[in-house]
Order: structure tokens, then C-alpha cells, then sequence
């Protein structure tokens, strides 16, 4: 194993066995469902970058898959939405964060009635060999994990969560990213890599690899502030500034043209026609905005047309795009 994936595991091996509250720092609040209740224990041990759950991915009674289980919390959210048994499976490669998930899910039985800790399957194993069968899982997540990858690891762990996902299953990823040319000592600094810092890629580039990887639909629904790595605690000359991203890249097929990326583009048409078709699937009626990925957005550019506004990206797409 990868020395620098050992230091991960000892870092999350001692945050399982004592919560450490500034692990982490979550961009986004906690869930509010009706007669959902966190436990205050799960909460601590949520060391993530942002939010893997979104009810519009959680429909039609699917299973899910949750790699790198932290203390349980985002599992007791999933689990929200698929109450049967077995519905929502975690993987961990750290024992005792699957030991502490277990024992947190008790407390969360005593505070939500709904709730059986069976609806919850935890599995000892590594994002890159996932113990989970070919085309089984409906929705998987990970939040901040692959960030710790290196790039061939990386690639490997995309890799294995396509293969468990079914056609057209989803896969959502929380992690930090970061436009600046993060330094080679700060990438070489195994435990900064292993607290999701130093392994931060840039967008274009993280969503490369995603697509390299056969998901034929990516969607970036959050781009936000996260952390400063300053000259003054970390070995750099210059201030890196990294953001959070949620991402959620669909096993649809490849498109000949290649992949449908939505980075929160949008399409205004306010000529005087009824409306405009671009005879390639896409209606754009008069003022109805609609939301485009870059790759329709760059051919609608390419048109000339005075009376077609195109936005530029968002970095928040919220569905109903042009694909």
C-alpha cells in the first residue's frame, strides 16, 4: 500500500476513536427533514467537504452506496429516504470508523423511530476494490475521500464506482478543488493529503477524470469557499485558496460528441420567432431561460445569433438542462 494512504488511514483511525470536531469544516448545513434527528455524536464525526445527499437522487426505492463512512451520519440520511433493509451499504477501509458508525447508529435508533440500524449494511473494504457486486447500486457518494487520491488511485476508485453502478445510476462526490498550482512539498505532505488539502485539482480537471472514466452526463450542482492554506502555517510561498464542489456524474452513455457537462450555463432566446430550434434537440422559447450543458452552450455561441443570450458558468445547476 501507498505510504501515503497508511498516514490516511492512522489519521481516520484516531478520529474514530476520538471525534475530532475541527477535522473537517462542512460548507453546507445540516439536513432539516421532517422526524429526522442527528445525533450530536455523528455530527462531530462528520468530517466532509459539503453534501452527497439530494432527495431528487433518492427516488424510485433505489440502493446506495457510501464509501468512507465517517461517523454515520450522511448513512442516517440516505437511509431517511430508502428505509428497508439493506438499502444503503457503507464501505470503509478503517475498522474502527466502521466500530464507532455502528455504535452511533444505536443512539440514532433512540432518537428516530423510524429508524433500524438493519437498513444500514457496513462492509470492511477500499474505495479501490469495492465489496460490492457489478451494476447493483443505484446512487453511490463519497464526500472528501477521492480528494486524498492520488491520481492513479484516483482513477482507480472512479473506475470501481462505475462498474457497481447500474445504467444510468448516479454518482455523487463531494471534495475540495483548488485553480492555483498547488506546490509539490504541500502534495508531497502525506498528512495534509490525508485531511483532503493538498490533493485538490482543478475543476476542468477533476471533471476530466470523471468522463474519462465512461460517465456520459457530469453535473456541478455547488461551487463554494472552503479553506486558505497561508504562508504563514503551511509550507508555501504563496496563499492557496481551495473550494468545495458537488458533483454528480451519471452512467449514461457517451455521447458521440462527448460528454453533456452542466456547470450552471443558461440560454435566453429573446428574438421575435415563436421560438428557435436548433434542429438538434435543443427549443429555446422566448425568454424561458433554459439550462444548457457547456457543449450545447458552445454551439448555440458558435451560431452568431444576436437575439440567443449565453450565460457564463454558475457553477449551480439544478436540472432541467438541455440534454
Amino acid at each position: 500500500m501507498e505510504s501515503y494512504l497508511e498516514t490516511t488511514k492512522n489519521v481516520y483511525k484516531a478520529a474514530a476513536e476520538q471525534p475530532d470536531v475541527g477535522l473537517c469544516c462542512t460548507t453546507t448545513p445540516i439536513w432539516q427533514l421532517p422526524g429526522l434527528d442527528i445525533p450530536k455524536i455523528m455530527q462531530e464525526m462528520n468530517y466532509g467537504c459539503g453534501s452527497t445527499v439530494n432527495p431528487r437522487d433518492l427516488v424510485n426505492d433505489p440502493t446506495i452506496l457510501y464509501v468512507g463512512v465517517g461517523g454515520g451520519m450522511e448513512l442516517l440520511q440516505f437511509a431517511y429516504f430508502s428505509r428497508k433493509k439493506g438499502g444503503v451499504v457503507g464501505v470503509d477501509v478503517v475498522d474502527e470508523m466502521l466500530t464507532a458508525s455502528r455504535e452511533n447508529f444505536k443512539v440514532a435508533e433512540a432518537q428516530n423511530s423510524w429508524f433500524n440500524s438493519d437498513f444500514v449494511t457496513l462492509k470492511q473494504g477500499d474505495a479501490l476494490d469495492l465489496p460490492v457486486e457489478d451494476n447493483s447500486i443505484d446512487v453511490a457518494a463519497q464526500n472528501c475521500l477521492f480528494n486524498i487520491f492520488k491520481k492513479e488511485e484516483l482513477k482507480k476508485a472512479l473506475q470501481e464506482m462505475y462498474r457497481v453502478l447500474k445504467p444510468h445510476g448516479r454518482l455523487v462526490l463531494s471534495d475540495p478543488i483548488c485553480e492555483q498550482d498547488m506546490p509539490q512539498q504541500l502534495k508531497d505532505d502525506e498528512r495534509l493529503r490525508a485531511l483532503c488539502l493538498s490533493g485538490a485539482l482543478p475543476l476542468q480537471e477533476y471533471i476530466k477524470m470523471i468522463t474519462d472514466i465512461g460517465f456520459g452526463t457530469v453535473e456541478v450542482r455547488a461551487k463554494r469557499p472552503y479553506r486558505i492554506l497561508a504562508p504563514s502555517a503551511y509550507d508555501t510561498q504563496e496563499q492557496i485558496y481551495i473550494e468545495s464542489v458537488e458533483v454528480c456524474a451519471i452512467k449514461d452513455p457517451m455521447p458521440d460528441d462527448g460528454p453533456c457537462v452542466f456547470t450552471g450555463k443558461t440560454a435566453i432566446y429573446f428574438g421575435q420567432e415563436e421560438y428557435f430550434d436548433d434542429q438538434k434537440g435543443h427549443v429555446l422559447m422566448p425568454n424561458q431561460p433554459l439550462a444548457v450543458c457547456d457543449k450545447t452552450a458552445g454551439a448555440l455561441g458558435d451560431l452568431g445569433k444576436e437575439d440567443i443570450y449565453i450565460s457564463e458558468s454558475t457553477y449551480f445547476y439544478d436540472g432541467g438542462g438541455c440534454c
